[in-house]
């Protein structure tokens, strides 16, 4: 039976470290790329793990209780309610929910968390290791903007605060596609235009039709 994975076995992995990783890193890197520096090191296509982050509306979030049993629960909210604060620390408004509570008891007891990441369209994933801690929505520094995007009906009951200490990008095998109604409007609106400009192009040459008709009978 295989066993949870320890410390020492989480730093053997080939996730991206985000500060000094010990001997047997296999890849290192020194900040979430993108984040407050315009495109990353990805090209204008790929703005980094930040952008990324801001650009999501939710993500699966997994603790661990007391226990030892995992726990894994979705977080969502508008674009923007999860974001980077600097280049090793990521935030989010936690929004009221069912009232169990569960993750945040859990990480009175066990700070590790690891997020994952899905961007269906693209096919893409970003798993992120690190240590969480919550802190009241009144610490919310100005600095980081909105903690609740305009026009969002939501009541964030905590803010939580993410020290990212690893993440990777995971191949797009497997993961089928799927739109959400704004990527959907935002794609198929050329095609709409496209198709009002024909109609309306159909409509004129109906009428000409039926006027030049008209014409040939008048003769």
């Amino acid at each position: 039976m295989v066993g949870p994975l320890d410390d020492q076995q989480i730093r053997s992995t080939a996730l991206h470290r985000t500060g000094p990783g010990p001997p047997g890193t296999a890849r290192q890197q020194t900040e979430l790329r993108g984040h407050g520096r315009g495109p990353g090191r990805r090209g204008p296509a790929d703005r980094g793990e930040a952008a990324f982050a801001a650009r999501s509306t939710g993500f699966y979030l997994a603790t661990t209780g007391s226990t030892g049993w995992p726990y894994v629960q979705h977080r969502g909210g508008p674009p923007g309610f999860l974001r980077a604060l600097d280049e090793r620390t990521l935030a989010f408004a936690d929004f009221r929910g069912n009232k169990q509570y569960i993750t945040t008891g859990n990480l009175d007891t066990d700070n590790r968390v690891s997020l994952l990441l899905m961007d269906h369209p693209a096919r893409r994933r970003l798993k992120i290791l690190g240590r969480a801690r919550t802190a009241d929505v009144a610490a919310w520094p100005a600095s980081a903007g909105p903690l609740v995007p305009d026009g969002y009906r939501a009541e964030p009951e905590r803010v939580v605060l993410i020290d990212v200490e690893a993440y990777d990008w995971n191949c797009p095998q497997h993961i089928q596609p799927r739109f959400t109604p704004a990527e959907l409007e935002e794609a198929l609106g050329p095609v709409r235009e496209r198709m009002d400009a024909l109609e309306r192009e159909n409509a004129r040459l109906k009428e000409r039709l039926a006027e030049a008709g008209a014409a040939r009978r008048a003769t």
